[in-house]
């Protein structure tokens, strides 16, 4: 796992780039100013289940948040919220379902699993959030929902070419969080171990 060196008793967030649950939290910390020290986890070269990692996440799942001896590993409880994306959406579409999906398919039928899930959840957020949304997800304010549906959205356009002409608001949402330096700060590309190309 590639860090750097820093205070100990400075936050450390161990994330993959292109991981939508270290995504939130990162927008969360963000947010909030804290500053924090990133320590890559490459999934793809199974550094989550390096005994190292396991002892902070016995499951071997990103993001892992540290702070002193407190130790959070979970988006979900670092968040709090957001039942749709975090139960409905992501679970269906993270790394381990989709290598199942492409070495017991095919590599095509994993990009279609993903975009089938990810369709159904956002026809559901849609028609949840068209009666809440204000400028972002719940209203003219950042809260909760965002912090789950910019990362989705996010992995959804760029990574799975989900067809936003469907999801109107969803499109607006995302369009909206482009504008957002905290969340901009928070994009995969944007981390220290992105890929270079």
């Amino acid at each position: 796992m590639a860090s750097e060196s820093g205070d100990d008793q400075q936050l450390k967030l161990y994330s993959y780039w292109r991981s939508t649950c270290s995504f939130r939290v990162r927008i969360a910390l963000n947010l909030k100013g804290l500053k924090y020290e990133y320590k890559a986890v490459n999934l793809l070269k199974g550094e989550q289940f390096s005994p190292e990692f396991t002892k902070l996440n016995p499951i071997g799942y990103v993001p892992v948040l540290v702070d002193g001896d407190i130790v959070v590993a979970d988006s979900f409880a670092i968040l709090i919220a957001a039942n749709i994306v975090s139960s409905s959406i992501q679970p269906l579409q993270n790394l381990a379902i989709l290598k199942y999906i492409e070495e017991k398919v095919s590599p095509e039928e994993k990009l279609e699993w993903a975009k089938v899930h990810i369709g159904k959840g956002f026809a559901a957020l849609e028609e949840l959030l068209n009666n809440y949304a204000g400028r972002y997800a719940t209203g003219d304010e950042v809260f909760l929902a965002d912090l789950f549906l910019a990362p989705q959205l996010y992995a959804a356009i760029g990574r799975f070419h989900v067809d936003m002409a469907q999801f109107p608001l969803l499109a607006r949402l995302h369009e909206a969080y482009s504008k957002i330096p905290e969340f901009l700060d928070a994009l995969p590309e944007n981390q220290p171990d992105a890929p270079s190309s």
